[in-house]
Order: C-alpha cells, then sequence, then structure tokens
C-alpha cells in the first residue's frame, strides 16, 4: 500500500475577482521508504502541494477538490486541530527558512524535547537523550553542549540541521521537505542532501 496518495488535488484561491485555481487536478503516490522529487519553475505549486499535504495552506487557500491519503486515510478534510496531531508524529516538515520553524526565545533542546514528548511517550529525560542524539546524527558537533543554546547562535546550515531534527523529532513515517537547501552554502547543500537521503535508507 501506498504511504501517500494525492489523487486529483485541486486547491483554489477564492477572490474578489473570482476563483483562482492554483492546483489542478495532481495525482501521485509515495511508497514507503520511496523519495519523490517535485520539479518546476517558480510559482507551479510545489510550496502549494506539500502545504496541502501537511494541512499548512494559507487562508483563504482551500483544497477544492481531490484526496490526499497518509495510509489509506483520508487526511484532506480534518480539523486544524486532528492535523496538528497529525504533522509532526505522523508528518515532518522541513521548511526553505529554517528561522521559520525554529522559535528564537527557546532552546533548541527545549523545542526537540518538547515536540518529542508531545508525540512519544517519553520522560523529559529519556526525550532530552533522544534530541541529543537526533542532533549527533544530523552532524551538529559537541551535541551535548550546543543542545542548550539558541537558534541565533547556530549558522544557516547547522539551524537547518536542527529543524532536520524537529522533523525526525516523533519518527514520522513521511517528510515533506520544500527546498529545504536552497538557503545554504553549495557545501553545505550536499551535505543535507546526503543526510536526507540517510533517513530514508
Amino acid at each position: 500500500m501506498a504511504l501517500l496518495e494525492v489523487k486529483n488535488l485541486i486547491v483554489e484561491f477564492p477572490g474578489r475577482r473570482g476563483t483562482l485555481r492554483a492546483l489542478d487536478d495532481i495525482s501521485f503516490a509515495i511508497a514507503p521508504g520511496e523519495i519523490l522529487g517535485v520539479v518546476g519553475e517558480s510559482g507551479a505549486g510545489k510550496s502549494l502541494t506539500g502545504a496541502s499535504i501537511i494541512g499548512l495552506l494559507e487562508p483563504p487557500g482551500r483544497v477544492a477538490g481531490g484526496q490526499i491519503l497518509l495510509e489509506g486515510e483520508r487526511i484532506d478534510h480534518l480539523s486544524h486541530e486532528q492535523m496538528r496531531h497529525i504533522r509532526g508524529r505522523k508528518i515532518g516538515a522541513i521548511f526553505q527558512d529554517p528561522l521559520t520553524s525554529l522559535n528564537p526565545l527557546y532552546s533548541i533542546g527545549r523545542q526537540l524535547v518538547e515536540t518529542i514528548q508531545t508525540h512519544l511517550p517519553m520522560s523529559a529525560d529519556a526525550a532530552r537523550q533522544r534530541a541529543i542524539k537526533l542532533l549527533q546524527d544530523t552532524g551538529i558537533p559537541a551535541a551535548e553542549q550546543r543542545i542548550d543554546h539558541y537558534p541565533h547562535q547556530f549558522s544557516g546550515g547547522m539551524r537547518q540541521r536542527v529543524v532536520i531534527a524537529l522533523a525526525l523529532a516523533a519518527e514520522p513515517k513521511l517528510i515533506v521537505a520544500d527546498e529545504p537547501t536552497t538557503a545554504l552554502d553549495v557545501s553545505i547543500q550536499a551535505q543535507i542532501i546526503q543526510l536526507l537521503k540517510s533517513v530514508c535508507a
């Protein structure tokens, strides 16, 4: 069975001058362990497709037709609260700009531990150990010390590694990555791509 199925997806933006159809009849399926790349020019709807899957369409955007199924269950008609439980636990998200995914007021350790404890039955100590392991796995040096640092204390490449660790925190089945290397140096891009490939292996 496919992990994710998108069937005849239509996304529309109602406006004063009529309705803009931003996605028209999009269909694809992803098997467990499979990597699917969506390619297209700027404005083609790549980010909208990802946002639709994870339930983060910006209003007034809405799914106007079709279905999105995760492990055979429809998720496109769920409430914001129901999707919040699926996001993180079953679907991880990695965005283009890591600063939009990280709270500047909290240490990265607090953000990781809260995410882990929200979705997995773990004590604070166990969650902290998992957070350190995630940081190590994503290539953050001296993870045991850096876990208590704040986002501004990390470089762009390191922040993106933290975002990947956050996306993996609750062991999701699916990861939606929206241009996760665009804001990074070319040398860092290759490392991040390799990291994402290793996660899917």
